[in-house]
């Protein structure tokens, strides 16, 4: 199904959806909310990343009317964190089905009053004990994440709050990857469930299809994006960056462009940044360019394995983008697809000098952790309260630089090595080579020392290679025409380092994956929207949970 119309949602709840970025139905959305809708109990295999959130709470909250002032939806989670994130995401929706929702043990107004109430089977457990929570008019309870509540030991306590509510309740569970104990918890307290997607026997396995890299963001999903993107241009003319949406795909090209990276549509030669909604609409763009030039990112997680096949089928490979909450998710699909997973971190692009400020934050950061700073507080409150707690702080930073300056930090990387620079051989992980066969070829058929032979950087259709300065013209010589892992070597310098004539960076210099980084393409374009350059919503602010 293309749109959420077609799932009979009412357009309250679709305009919601839309209003969250989610246009189109994932394709467990499509097969859950029916399923939910009609009351059954279900075991849901799927994680966060696969559209989960909407895919069950859409159809409850359709399915259950917001009547009285006592929970109609009980949800338990294995953290507070994540019930509190998931209201956060529910409360939006609620407010369009006039749903009030609310999580356990944060900052909400009357919780246990709420239509739709989160939180840990241990929290739930104990207000019902106090007596100051009834499950009397729940229609339906939720246990997100029971393989971690298993892990955690708190499942059993579901159990006894599921054995509480009335037989004729309907009861979702929730698992990622479904463990036996999670079975037999279903079996025992979710009868006659229905399994979305449905169980699948032995089955062969997918054709191999290549390595995709899997990158944690740190920070936002956009900051992670942009470091992504500023990484992979050093690389490629042009970078896909894959979102799911025609809004998601504005706000991402609006945060480019304010760094200034132009984006435009697929196939734009003008633009260095591809923005793609449709994986295919934009294979065909991707057809027409020589895979060299252009490096693919899937901004967020794929919903199904077809999407994510669409994205980086072909050969392209590329990078993903995935929380840890998103990982299970997406290396079940990736099997599904025939992809193998490597993660890596996600590259610090530029050289950051450090400063005599960073030192000083550095200082006050261990002073933090180190140091008895409760009793300042106390002795400090008079002036707490005079002038502000930030005010007193600055005042105390100041009198601390005038006394003492904060010398500026050595260099404090390795004296006395040698400069090195990188080769760029024509061989990757494609061709199963690994940093290994490099090593042994450079130093047979160059007659060089291992301790010679720097970072080896493998990509998947090439590889960057450091050798000392002194002997890349004899590994270049060497390796040029033999075979490494049956695959004829084209050795060179790199483009970066061609001549030879410069020392490599010290190992404090480069990124963590050996790149020094350069300065951005930049494309004459100045605007960022999305595809289609069409009119868009203001977005909503949202801390939405991603799921």
């Amino acid at each position: 199904m293309s749109t959420f119309e077609e799932l009979e949602l009412g357009p309250d709840l679709v305009e919601a959806l839309a209003a969250e970025g989610l246009e189109s139905p994932t394709a467990l959305q499509a097969e859950l909310v029916p399923v939910v809708r009609r009351g059954n109990n279900v075991v849901i295999l799927a994680g966060p990343g696969s559209g989960l959130l909407a895919a069950f709470a859409a159809p409850l909250l359709e399915r259950v009317p917001p009547e009285g002032d006592s929970p109609r939806v009980l949800v338990l989670t294995p953290t507070a964190e994540r019930a509190s994130g998931l209201a956060d995401s529910l409360g939006r929706l609620g407010a369009a089905s006039g749903h009030r929702v609310a999580a356990l043990g944060g900052l909400w107004v009357l919780p246990e009053r709420a239509h739709v109430l989160l939180g840990t089977p241990e929290a739930v457990h104990e207000r019902i004990g106090g007596g100051h929570l009834s499950l009397e008019g729940v229609e339906a309870v939720v246990v997100d994440g029971a393989a971690s509540m298993a892990a955690a030991g708190t499942l059993e306590v579901a159990g006894s709050i599921l054995e509480g509510v009335r037989a004729e309740v309907q009861r979702l569970v929730i698992a990622l990857p479904l463990t036996p104990e999670v079975e037999r918890f279903a079996e025992a307290h979710a009868r006659k469930s229905v399994h979305v997607p449905p169980r699948r026997g032995t089955s062969p396995a997918s054709p191999y299809r290549g390595v995709l890299t899997v990158m944690d963001p740190v920070g936002s999903r956009e900051e992670s994006a942009l470091r992504a993107v500023a990484h992979l241009l050093t690389e490629s003319r042009h970078v896909v960056a894959f979102v799911r949406g025609e809004d998601a795909a504005a706000d991402l090209g609006d945060f480019l462009a304010l760094r200034g990276y132009g984006s435009g549509r697929p196939g734009d030669t003008a633009a260095p940044v591809w923005l793609g909604v449709s994986g295919l609409e934009t294979r065909q763009a991707l057809d027409e360019t020589a895979a060299n030039e252009v490096a693919v990112l899937s901004v967020d997680v794929p919903g199904d394995a077809d999407a994510l096949d669409q994205r980086h089928g072909g050969g392209r490979g590329g990078v993903v983008l995935a929380f840890p909450r998103e990982l299970p998710h997406l290396r079940a699909i990736a099997l599904q697809a025939g992809y193998e997973l490597a993660v890596e971190a996600l590259p610090d692009v530029g050289h950051r000098p450090a400063s005599s400020i960073a030192s000083l934050l550095s200082t006050l950061e261990e002073a933090v952790e180190a140091e008895d700073v409760e009793a300042y507080q106390a002795l400090l409150e008079p002036l707490f309260e005079k002038f502000g707690s930030g005010t007193v702080a600055s005042a105390a930073v100041a009198l601390l630089r005038k006394r003492k300056p904060i010398p500026a930090p050595e260099d404090d990387g390795p004296k006395g090595v040698p400069g090195f620079v990188r080769l760029f051989v024509s061989v990757g992980k494609r061709d199963n080579v690994r940093p290994g066969d490099l090593v042994g070829a450079i130093t047979g058929e160059a007659g060089i020392q291992a301790s010679q032979v720097g970072r080896i950087d493998l990509k998947d259709t090439f590889s960057l290679v450091e050798v000392e300065r002194s002997v890349a013209e004899k590994v270049i010589a060497a390796l040029n025409g033999t075979s490494i892992r049956g695959r004829a070597a084209r050795v060179d310098f790199h483009r970066e380092d061609r001549g030879g004539g410069r020392a490599g960076p010290t190992r404090r210099e480069r990124s963590p994956r050996g790149g020094e980084g350069r300065a951005p393409r930049r494309s004459p374009r100045e605007g960022g929207r999305g595809p289609g350059d069409r009119p868009r919503r203001e977005p909503p602010t949202r801390g939405r949970d991603d799921d």
